[in-house]
């Protein structure tokens, strides 16, 4: 007598198959495969940046305007710009992913090539496009959003596209990784309801040290795939357990040190804030990303970073209302 399938882990798979997470189910829906192409779990840190963002220009309204135009950017950042970057990774790792994902849609052959090209372009233009609106919308004399479209953009490119094809380099493939899924949103965000500054730049560029960590969380499920094409991420040349220490160090390290920041900036209650949530994060580390990085990397991913993003928007609405940042405005 044969086992019945669980409808549970059946509508486990498929709703990773939707999210585009590992362990997903095959479909032959073209647009669950289109959107799986596009990774919408990894939409959410991009739209909490520009939350993030918002929050740090100290100019955003609850206004019917203001949402609009928050909505706007959040769709730019997250399903236009992210599914862009998902997107065209996706088609330069169809080789790794062929051995780490044989199930993602490019390796299985669920969808053609030639589709693929079609909505790397599709995603890439929109994205410029409601860039280069929100900076009309703004007033900008110098279109900013649609620079930092651009700069994001480039980076995604170089990131996974051969000759320089970043990731193949653990600490600055990581580190571009971070940079794009924490400072250019939150940069995003800021310039389109008030001004972007050096040292806003400045303090998101080392916030986003904290992101290369979670970056490395995401190459444990790719060590087999990695490894037998050259590729030299963090788990690959440090192995997978001193990986997991480099990934909880460099997280918790960035975090504490802007815990410094806002007591240096006079953001005390902010400080405590900020601390409350990384004691909780830290120990969700030594429960799942200690333990086991390869099993349990998506466990840690749900439980430890939402204290990452909340620390984020306290350090953003620290930033927006600190009288010594505000100088730097005048």
């Amino acid at each position: 007598m044969t086992n019945s399938p669980n409808p549970e882990a059946a509508t486990g798979a498929s709703a990773r198959q939707l999210l585009g997470m590992k362990g997903a189910s095959e479909t032959s829906n073209i647009w669950k495969i289109r959107l799986q192409l596009m990774k919408p779990v990894t939409w959410i840190p991009l739209i909490w940046g520009v939350i993030c963002g918002a929050a740090a220009s100290g100019n955003y309204h609850w206004r019917l305007g203001d949402v609009l135009a928050a909505v706007a950017c959040m769709v730019m950042s997250g399903p236009l710009l992210a599914g862009y970057t998902q997107t065209i990774n996706d088609y330069y790792d169809r080789e790794i992913d062929a051995i780490n994902e044989p199930y993602r849609p490019i390796p299985s052959g669920a969808i053609p090539l030639g589709q693929v090209k079609a909505q790397i372009w599709i995603l890439l233009l929109a994205g410029l496009g409601v860039a280069y609106g929100l900076d009309v919308w703004a007033g900008h004399s110098t279109p900013v959003l649609l620079l930092l479209a651009l700069g994001g953009s480039l980076v995604s490119f170089i990131y996974s596209a051969p000759p320089l094809k970043l990731k193949q380099n653990g600490w600055l493939g990581n580190y571009a990784l971070g940079a794009s899924y924490i400072a250019l949103p939150w940069w995003a965000g800021q310039a389109l309801f008030g001004q972007l500054t050096w040292t806003t730049a400045i303090l998101t560029l080392a916030y986003s040290l904290a992101g290369l960590g979670i970056a490395v969380v995401n190459d444990f499920k790719s060590v087999e795939g990695d490894r037998t094409l050259g590729l030299q991420s963090l788990p690959v040349v440090f192995g997978i357990e001193k990986a997991s220490w480099i990934s909880a160090g460099m997280i918790d390290l960035f975090q504490l040190a802007m815990v410094a920041v806002l007591i240096a900036i006079g953001q005390h209650f902010a400080a405590v804030l900020l601390v409350l949530l990384i004691v909780p994060q830290m120990t969700f580390q030594d429960i799942w990303l200690l333990r086991d990085p390869v099993a349990f990397d998506v466990k840690y991913q749900a439980s430890a970073q939402p204290f990452l993003v909340l620390g984020m928007l306290v350090t953003a609405l620290a930033i927006g209302h600190s009288d010594l940042v505000a100088t730097q405005l005048s």
